[in-house]
């Protein structure tokens, strides 16, 4: 039997070259379980869409994957994490918009550049926001009647979010920017403590991912009064957008994509790319998705680099309008 070193040797004195791979003595990816970081607490909409997106991938990757919430900062605990993380597969984050495109124009003292420490794998999904205000303490049944107090008593008003420079920080922030309206922020670590204190009438209002308020919209405890999106919402069609409702030129949508630390070795990223690509294709994650008021993407790698790449320049322009920095 010939042996690896018994082959490069007899190949070397014939004068072959042999080009031999350094995975390839290495056991087939996942070989143990993977980590899967959150950047928020367990009940928001990031949540939701991660815990089924890691299920049926890893099904199709023949492995296990463990979610991990690692809420705080707006995200850049996990970010950090993630970054640092051994190159190798087994540690990946769930990343939006906040900590991977807009929290390095709004921190002053960021640890992690995504842009410079990350490697997309693929866009997941993305939805629309819907802005909720509790029955028991606004009678509000449209978008423009919360502009219209928000104007009436500017600076007075409050709103909750799931975290700094989240998308629903962002999304408010979007909204006080088309509006002239002016609200004092209070940031959460996760959207189910802000949505807790919303419908306890601590917060005013809020803006958050479908998928947290959807069961609270349909028992009563929260009202909607539009969703952020271009287009309505197939779980809630009757849901007017918030152009429809009265503010123009408002549209906020928060994204989800699969990230890795830099230098994921090229076989394994290609991997997690098929995988990710070919499970958001299936009717069932689809479905599910749609069900919580996200649209599956399957955007790959480079076309989600591109993305995030525009993102982080249209957020940019936000940020300075609203002329906000952060200190972690």
């Amino acid at each position: 039997m010939f042996h690896r070193r018994s082959l490069l040797s007899a190949a070397a004195a014939a004068g072959i070259s042999i080009l031999v791979s350094p995975l390839a003595a290495q056991t087939k990816y996942p070989e143990r379980p993977i980590t899967l970081l959150l950047p928020y607490a367990a009940g928001g909409g990031t949540d939701a869409i991660a815990r089924v997106f890691a299920e049926k991938l890893a099904q199709k990757i023949g492995g296990s994957i463990v979610v991990e919430n690692r809420p705080g900062a707006g995200g850049n605990i996990a970010t950090d994490a993630a970054s640092n993380a051994k190159p190798d597969g087994y540690t990946l984050l769930i990343g939006n918009q906040g900590p991977m495109v807009v929290n390095i124009h709004m921190f002053k003292n960021m640890r992690s550049d995504p842009e410079k420490t990350l490697e997309p794998i693929a866009l997941i999904a993305d939805a629309g926001l819907v802005v909720v205000v509790s029955p028991k303490k606004y009678p509000f049944k449209t978008l423009k009647e919360l502009v219209d107090e928000l104007k009436k008593r500017p600076g007075e008003m409050t709103y909750g979010s799931a975290s700094n420079a989240s998308a629903s920080h962002l999304a408010t922030l979007m909204l006080a920017h088309v509006s002239g309206i002016k609200a004092r922020h209070v940031p959460y670590r996760g959207a189910a403590p802000a949505i807790g204190d919303l419908i306890g009438g601590h917060v005013d209002f809020m803006i958050t991912t479908t998928p947290s308020v959807l069961g609270q919209i349909e028992g009563g405890t929260l009202t909607a009064l539009a969703i952020t999106s271009e287009k309505r919402s197939s779980v809630l069609p009757n849901l007017p957008t918030a152009v429809e409702a009265g503010v123009p030129g408002y549209v906020a949508s928060a994204w989800y994509g699969l990230l890795g630390p830099k230098g994921l070795p090229a076989d394994v990223k290609q991997k997690l790319e098929t995988a990710a690509v070919e499970v958001l294709q299936t009717p069932e994650l689809a479905a599910k998705l749609k069900d919580d008021g996200a649209t599956p993407s399957g955007m790959k790698s480079d076309a989600f680099r591109a993305f995030m790449a525009k993102e982080r320049a249209t957020w940019a322009e936000v940020i300075k309008a609203a002329n906000l920095t952060l200190s972690e």
